[in-house]
């Protein structure tokens, strides 16, 4: 098969007799040899499958850097870096490619979109990022994921993604030495070092959800502007997992709201889909002498360490509510019914159209959305243009480097309120 262009989901597309075939491991302009998922002679609108030769390689193919993540046919199969095939450069061409192609067929808005890779990155070869992975016990106990399309367990004796201190962490518990119950799932947490060095035991293993060593409160910090942000998190919920996410997103979105907000004395924002508060604390800082907020997210625990962390800095102008955001969007209290500035960072799926248009019933003039799935931004940006607001800006982060994961920042702004 001649591979074509890039598809959704890390893979590429080609024709078998017309037929749209999607494919994992492929570059475009390639010809490759593909065997099919399921049998060829079924009547779907499209089959799926997966490199087995390269006849003819694409500039941008590398030999994967972690070979268990590679194509199964060369060994690998255990997925968690889909573009492991694919040059450091290669892999920024793809995500541009995939954003400006959703955008367009989605969003119908043209975009011509930088996508920043974070620093460290390159010089480790896009491995080390990770500061939270998760693994299961094969029948041994030791630490494995699984083959795909099997239900085979690959032991593991590290984790080529996962951070330097999360792999001192691993080596100093002695988690890739094995002895958990075969099945259980394991996790580790491990906050990168921001200020002092590393902490003796901000840091956590954790078996089946249960605290096997270290903490189950982490303490992450975010320096913005000059200002470091401390945030206490729970082990094994969830927080930006590339151990400079958290400072690039952050740093981004705050200096679009800080020009949005211009030199006003005060202000009214919504903090949307707002976790353990890592957009929040920053911009509840952003006026003098006030910042009006409403901050809303689903989980429980998170939104419990959202108020704590917001009482630390004696912030007492946030109103951070658990719920779910269509429905506490229904409920605003008055003094906070008519924002200035809205921020929402949606799980995968998106903040869906009903979302996005209470937020344009509400005034909003501006809005900040962090997407972390291509399509689902452009769906909503679709929505959001509907509703009279223009896209302003927008801005990438290789927050996954080895994935076809990528972060994207949007602004959107409505003349007149």
């Amino acid at each position: 098969m001649r591979i074509e262009r890039y598809a959704d989901q890390g893979r590429c597309v080609g024709h078998i007799d017309g037929r749209v075939v999607f494919v994992r491991f492929a570059l475009p302009g390639e010809l490759v040899d593909v065997r099919l998922d399921e049998p060829h002679d079924r009547d779907d609108r499209y089959w799926t499958g997966e490199v087995v030769n390269v006849l003819e390689a694409g500039d941008d193919r590398v030999e994967p850097a972690w070979p268990l993540a590679g194509p199964l046919a060369m060994g690998g199969g255990v997925g968690g870096a889909d573009l492991v095939h694919v040059s450091l450069d290669g892999q920024l061409r793809w995500k541009t490619a995939t954003i400006n192609e959703q955008m367009s067929r989605l969003g119908h808005v043209t975009t011509d979109v930088t996508v920043d890779r974070m620093p460290g990155d390159e010089q480790s070869g896009g491995l080390h990022w990770r500061t939270r992975i998760e693994m299961i016990a094969d029948e041994d106990g030791r630490p494995s994921m699984r083959r795909r399309g099997t239900h085979v367990r690959v032991p593991l004796d590290t984790m080529p993604l996962a951070s330097r201190e999360l792999l001192d962490v691993a080596d100093a518990e002695h988690v890739w030495d094995g002895g958990f119950e075969p099945g259980a799932q394991i996790r580790l947490s491990v906050p990168e070092p921001r200020e002092n060095g590393k902490s003796d035991d901000n840091y956590a293993v954790l078996v089946d959800g249960r605290l096997r060593a270290g903490r189950q409160e982490l303490t992450e910090t975010v320096t913005v502007a000059g200002r470091a942000f401390h945030y206490q998190v729970d082990a094994n919920g969830f927080w930006q997992v590339h151990r400079q996410a958290p400072l690039a997103l952050t740093g981004h979105v705050i200096d679009l709201a800080r020009r949005q907000i211009g030199d006003a004395a005060s202000a009214c924002v919504w903090d949307l889909f707002s976790g353990s508060g890592l957009f929040t604390l920053p911009l509840a800082t952003l006026t003098s002498p006030r910042t009006r907020m409403l901050s809303v997210e689903g989980g429980k625990r998170a939104v419990h360490h959202a108020q704590r962390n917001l009482r630390a800095l004696d912030l007492a102008d946030v109103d951070a509510r658990c719920g779910d955001v269509a429905a506490t969007l229904a409920q605003v209290p008055a003094n906070l019914a008519r924002p200035d500035l809205v921020v929402l960072d949606p799980p995968r799926a998106g903040a869906h159209a009903k979302v996005c248009r209470q937020i344009a019933a509400a005034g909003a003039r501006s809005v900040i959305y962090i997407a972390c799935d291509p399509t689902s931004l452009a769906r909503d940006t679709a929505t959001l243009v509907a509703e009279g607001y223009t896209l302003r800006d927008i801005h990438a982060f290789d927050i996954y480097p080895m994935t076809h994961h990528v972060e994207t920042v949007a602004l959107f702004v409505r003349e007149g309120r």
